[in-house]
């Protein structure tokens, strides 16, 4: 599957913002996710925490709700939602 590098968007109907990188992909997830959210133990990457909140600074609504999982290596992971209305105007993958 291709992968999103750069995505440009309205937040909350504001003027278009262009994310690259991770944060363009990270924003990508979180629109497939809708109201499920995106569970960083569903999803692995690196550093999701940066990537939020790269996108959280340019004012992108996202929550962040603990769970608890069990198994071998039991604790809690982070799901995110996106809070904001995001609409996509463009979007680039390689």
């Amino acid at each position: 599957m291709a992968e999103v590098v750069r995505i440009v968007v309205s937040v909350d109907g504001s003027k278009p913002k262009t994310f690259r990188g991770r944060q363009a992909w990270t924003l990508n997830e979180l629109i497939r996710a809708g109201q499920k959210g995106v569970a960083t133990v569903e999803r692995p990457a690196p550093r999701w925490s940066d990537y939020v909140m790269h996108l959280r600074r340019s004012a992108v609504g996202i929550s962040t709700d603990h769970e608890k999982h069990g198994g071998a290596y039991r604790g809690h992971h982070g799901r995110y939602r996106l809070t904001s209305k995001v609409r996509v105007i463009e979007k680039e993958v390689a």
